[in-house]
């Protein structure tokens, strides 16, 4: 038999595999102890980059939201943070028609933050993270990530995202 458990935002039950409890773990950190509401956060975000002329869907694993405007992509994972802070800023610059303002990676003890607009770091732990009292005073700005640069960073999501469910895109 499966051992499965039940999503904390979604309430669907899902098989506990890979980095599932930390990201149970990081979904209970966030609307617990940040503030934010289970409806604020979107769980497995689809995103579909281009790789050597085939589409590549994935997800990413949680996207946070604040005045319905995105404000973190989240990649929660099992093992060393620091393999995974690439992948999740390039599917935080590529994910939407804009970049969201930080990507987060987390093994729901512990997390790296990155602002995504300039790549640098902006916090370490979860308390680096802005709760959604914090997020709702700050005005984010969320350019479009430059076209130039964009098949640079489809390859470098996918690189990194290898390990993840691979499909076509649909539509």
């Amino acid at each position: 038999m499966e051992d499965t458990l039940i999503d904390y935002i979604t309430g669907k039950t899902i098989p506990n595999v890979g980095p599932e409890e930390s990201r149970q773990t990081f979904e209970r950190f966030l609307v617990k102890e940040k503030g934010y509401d289970k409806h604020d956060i979107r769980v497995d975000e689809p995103i579909c980059v281009t790789f050597q002329g085939e589409a590549y869907h994935s997800t990413i694993d949680l996207v946070v939201f604040c005045k319905d405007r995105p404000v973190m992509a989240v990649r929660c994972i099992a093992g060393s943070l620091g393999s995974y802070e690439r992948e999740i800023l390039a599917g935080a610059r590529l994910v939407y028609e804009f970049q969201i303002p930080f990507s987060v990676a987390t093994n729901g003890l512990d997390a790296l933050m990155r602002d995504v607009v300039t790549g640098k770091q902006r916090g370490k732990g979860l308390d680096a993270l802005p709760s959604k009292e914090e997020a709702l005073k700050v005005t984010l700005e969320c350019p479009p990530f430059p076209n130039e640069k964009k098949e640079r960073e489809m390859i470098i999501f996918r690189s990194y995202n290898i390990d993840k469910f691979h499909d076509e895109c649909n539509g």
